[in-house]
């Protein structure tokens, strides 16, 4: 069917306001008439690989410009972006790209031993284009990325054209097993991300239409976190879908300090953070200099992937009280499970959320869990959602299932629904901790852990114990400056919730080591709380 396409929107766009900023990181600034050009030379090297259809790229790059660029240069030629996690080992990266049927991929130069190693291996693969990032020269089974995008071949357009069935392929590593690719069509996911920020889309793709209120440049987005997870690329496309330029940050670390420099040099309109791993130590660097950074820019500040404590958004509107700040309950097989907004002189509770208009809450019986009734069942939302995992029949029977005649994705996460409507988050059951015949969610008790004073993170795991099957066990990062004695925080755990849910044991470690997007590794958590107990 045609349906909306990436590539006819940024195009539109492309037409109308070359001039404006399209893509930023430190010194190198882009107009979208040029990054236009580039894409278009760039696809042109795609197709002169002899790719079919729907072929898959692969993006094994830190967060730049030519990320953007060839996901671009992707859907112009009918092809299929496939994001690639770099923190992976060979054997991971070797098992993505062979289950996604990559053909091509763009590559980091700090990459090319790893990339070297794996070539025999991925038999699939018809090109490698090498991006420079100063760590040395180009290997010669490798095509230089600025030769492709600079080559100035005309608009690209494959035989096959584009239309909203074309698919964005979301690599999601989830809490077990192997990476696992969803399934977007491009039309559904336009319609859900770009809608959400406002875009407001009709159902009929009418690019006159879009060319006719693209008249000036739209709103500017900085996502601190990486490109290769779900939060980031997606707002970054839905930006882009409205016309508007992504900031990315010069550094392959997180720097609060350089993220605020950037939004006040750049007068960034909105923030894309994962939780309280970005956004604590952003808010410790206004602490320490209020007053330095001029954020009246900032419409709005959002979180998906990873809850953040209510504590530390009132602590950042005190800094900037007109911003909003949006915890988005999504996933990448699920978005808008919920929403819960903080600003105006509001702030929402942790880990309380608004139930999305097509969400609901089940029971393990098959039944929407009753509002005030205490029923913790899981939580699906219907709609505009994924076709699928990829290659994958048996997963996507367990999370796409049809109820009362609708098609919902569930996830895994559970919750239990409020008198109010609102929903509570427990957290993903895949890493609930069953104690003496009792189900406990780590989350809910990780939240209580992080807001008492001098917890900068926390994990919470189970292991086994002979009593109670599973033993409560948390592993807890303290600010340096801070003294925090275990009872103290067994104790506070009892006063906030159900006494078999605080931990029996309180590990404390020098850093949880949170990944790139915030997220934690509950089964190297869990081993870690193994061996230190065992030593």
């Amino acid at each position: 069917m045609p349906g909306w396409s990436f590539a006819e929107l940024w195009e539109a766009a492309a037409d109308q306001i070359p001039d404006a900023s399209c893509l930023v990181q430190g010194s190198t600034r882009l107009s979208w008439g040029e990054v236009d050009r580039r894409a278009d030379g760039v696809a042109a090297w795609m197709l002169d690989l002899g790719v079919g259809e729907q072929d898959k790229v692969a993006q094994y790059l830190y967060n730049c410009p030519e990320y953007l660029e060839s996901m671009y240069a992707a859907y112009k030629a009918g092809l299929v972006p496939v994001n690639t996690n770099y923190r992976y080992g060979d054997d991971e990266l070797a098992y993505l790209w062979d289950n996604a049927d990559v053909a091509a991929v763009v590559f980091h130069g700090g990459f090319a031993e790893r990339v070297e190693a794996l070539r025999r291996r991925m038999t699939t693969v018809r090109g490698w284009l090498w991006v420079d990032d100063g760590s040395g020269p180009c290997p010669e089974w490798a095509t230089p990325y600025e030769q492709a995008a600079t080559a100035s071949p005309g608009r690209q357009r494959a035989p096959w054209g584009r239309d909203g069935d074309h698919l964005y392929l979301l690599y999601t590593g989830g809490t077990t097993g192997m990476p696992k690719g969803v399934m977007w069509r491009q039309d559904d996911l336009i319609m859900m991300v770009a809608n959400q920020l406002g875009a407001n889309f009709p159902e009929e793709p009418d690019y006159d239409l879009v060319r006719s209120v693209r008249t000036a440049a739209g709103p500017v987005a900085l996502p601190a976190c990486p490109l290769m997870h779900g939060t980031g690329a997606l707002v970054s496309q839905s930006t882009l879908a409205q016309g508007g330029s992504v900031v990315l940050l010069p550094s392959r670390s997180y720097d609060p300090v350089e993220l605020l420099d950037t939004v006040e040099a750049e007068k960034v309109n909105i923030v894309v953070v994962v939780g309280d791993a970005f956004a604590k130590p952003m808010l410790r660097a206004l602490e320490r200099e209020p007053g330095r950074w001029d954020l009246s820019s900032v419409i709005g500040m959002t979180s998906s992937g990873v809850m953040w404590s209510e504590e530390t958004k009132q602590g950042l509107l005190r800094h900037h009280e007109a911003m909003l700040l949006v915890d988005a309950f999504s996933s990448s097989e699920a978005l808008g499970m919920g929403t819960s907004v903080s600003g105006g002189g509001k702030t929402a509770g942790t880990a309380r959320f608004q139930l999305g208009p097509n969400a609901v809450v089940v029971t393990d019986d098959g039944r929407l869990a009753e509002p005030g009734s205490g029923e913790i069942g899981m939580v699906g939302v219907g709609g505009r959602v994924p076709m699928g995992y990829y290659k994958d029949d048996e997963k996507t029977a367990r999370t796409f299932r049809v109820i009362d005649g609708k098609r919902y994705s569930f996830p895994g996460d559970y919750a239990t629904v409020e008198a109010d409507g609102s929903i509570t988050l427990l957290g993903r059951g895949s890493v609930c901790i069953n104690t003496g015949g009792e189900k406990v969610f780590p989350e809910e008790v990780e939240e209580v852990l992080k807001r008492y004073p001098g917890v900068r993170d926390a994990v919470v795991v189970g292991v086994p114990d002979e009593k109670w099957g599973e033993a409560i066990t948390a592993l807890v990062e303290v600010h340096p400056s801070a003294s925090v004695a275990e009872r103290e925080l067994v104790a506070d755990v009892k006063e906030h919730l159900a006494g078999y849910k605080a931990p029996k044991r309180v590990l404390f470690v020098e850093t949880i080591g949170r990944a790139p997007n915030g997220k934690v590794d509950y089964k190297r958590c869990r081993a870690d709380a193994l061996e230190r107990i065992r030593a």
